[in-house]
């Protein structure tokens, strides 16, 4: 029996060390400890107490995901692994386009370059062909997309 307590404690102790420790090596042998303590319950115990064994580790699965998803988001120590700044934000929106006017650079269908304001933008048209060299007027900047009409 206090081998199968003991079991059951490092198991538990092994898996939370494993959000410390990297490499899954503790994660992996508190499983095993786990299995080692349900197998010794039914082993040496019985149908009935190896049943309670493993009715206890799967409550202390349940009850434990559940608690470190609800608390450790939030938790002071998880701020050391969760990063806080915006992540993908590709800082590609241009509202100064917006009414500006320009050259298209190569030829729309309906997507290209154009030189607007000096500078090279990708740009879209609304839709239709518009040839190299007319001149365009932005009417929507929607993130990264620059939309034009011909003028």
């Amino acid at each position: 029996m206090t081998l199968i307590i003991t079991l059951l404690i490092l198991g538990t102790v092994l898996i939370f060390l494993e959000t410390l420790l990297p490499g899954m090596i503790a994660g992996i042998l508190g499983f095993l400890c786990l299995l080692a303590a349900i197998f010794f319950g039914f082993n040496d115990l019985g149908y009935f107490e190896g049943s309670l064994v493993l009715a206890f580790v799967l409550f202390e699965f349940v009850v434990g995901t559940w608690c470190w998803l609800k608390f450790f988001p939030e938790s002071r120590f998880a701020r050391k692994f969760i990063s806080q700044r915006n992540v993908g934000e590709l800082g590609v929106d241009k509202p100064e386009l917006l009414n500006c006017s320009g050259v298209a650079h190569t030829r729309l269908r309906p997507s290209g370059v154009a030189i607007i304001d000096g500078q090279r933008v990708d740009v879209v048209t609304e839709g239709g062909l518009i040839e190299r060299g007319a001149k365009l007027k932005v009417v929507a900047v929607e993130g990264a997309r620059v939309v034009v009409r011909e003028v």
